[in-house]
Order: structure tokens, then C-alpha cells, then sequence
């Protein structure tokens, strides 16, 4: 189980900000990493959050029992990193809040298997963004069982041709 992940933005705040509102919850100030860091908390019974740190940083591990630390680094606008979250709002709010924001946002079906909706955060970040419909889809079809099913059928396939 997943209980926060971090990411970066150009304006941690505003990011934060929307991820909550997103879920429901609050955006509070994360100063522990770096200065302008802002974290988003669902409000779950999980404690669920998201930490956003200002583009560019980085973190690196602390001597001894210390907590790791985050450092300027270089900024990049694109990275690998995304995530898929929950939401109880609808496919015509979220792009709503995407059109406020000035992010693209669109409708997508993975793999043919479940919807989400992909939010590009500040132009440049992924956010898979699932209602309640799509998150009964996921769970459905995002099982240990399932995926070696499909693994095999590509291996079949690939034997095949």
C-alpha cells in the first residue's frame, strides 16, 4: 500500500493546493525537505499525501540516524515519475479544474481495461486522475492473476508471429 509520494512543481503551492481540493482534503505548508515545499493531504483513514518540492530538488540520504535532505538541483520540465489517485469527483469537474489551471487534460482508456483521466500538472507532469467508475474498473482488472494472464498472452502472441 502507498501512503504519500513526492513529487516537483514550479509552484509547489498551487499544485498542492489542487491535488486537495482533488481529493477533499487540505494543502499545508512541508517545510522538513526544502523551503517551499507544500504537501497535499487527502484526509483518508491511511493518512494519504502528496509532498510537492519545488522543481529541482533533490534528495540525498543524511549521515546516520539523521532524515534525508533536499538539495537545489538541476530543473527539468519531464520525468517518469506519475501517479494514478482517487477522487469521488466526476470526469466534467476534474476538467474543470484542469481548464481552470491552464492544464491539458483528456480521457483515456489503458490498455482497453479502465479509464482515467490524464492531467498534465504545470504542462509537463502526469497524473492519472480516477472517479469512482474508473476506480472499480482498476481494481477489477489490476490484479496479480490478471497481469500474469496478460504477460502470457503477449508471450503467446509474440511466439506466434
Amino acid at each position: 500500500m502507498l501512503f504519500h509520494l513526492s513529487i516537483e512543481a514550479d509552484d509547489p503551492r498551487r499544485v498542492a493546493t489542487v491535488f486537495a481540493e482533488i481529493w477533499g482534503g487540505r494543502a499545508l505548508p512541508f517545510p522538513p525537505v526544502a523551503e517551499g515545499s507544500w504537501v497535499a493531504l487527502s484526509g483518508d483513514d491511511r493518512g494519504t499525501l502528496i509532498e510537492v518540492y519545488p522543481r529541482g530538488t533533490e534528495l540525498h540520504e543524511a549521515e546516520g540516524d539523521a532524515d534525508a535532505v533536499g538539495v537545489a538541483g538541476p530543473q527539468r520540465r519531464y520525468n517518469p515519475v506519475h501517479l494514478a489517485m482517487a477522487t469521488e469527483l466526476g470526469i466534467d469537474a476534474i476538467l474543470a479544474i484542469a481548464d481552470r489551471e491552464g492544464w491539458n487534460a483528456k480521457y483515456c482508456r489503458r490498455g482497453g481495461v479502465f479509464g482515467v483521466i490524464e492531467l498534465w500538472v504545470e504542462g509537463c507532469q502526469m497524473v492519472e486522475v480516477l472517479t469512482p467508475e474508473m476506480q472499480r474498473e482498476y481494481v477489477g482488472a489490476i490484479t496479480i492473476e490478471n497481469w500474469e494472464n496478460m504477460l502470457q498472452e503477449g508471450q503467446r502472441l509474440a511466439e506466434a508471429a
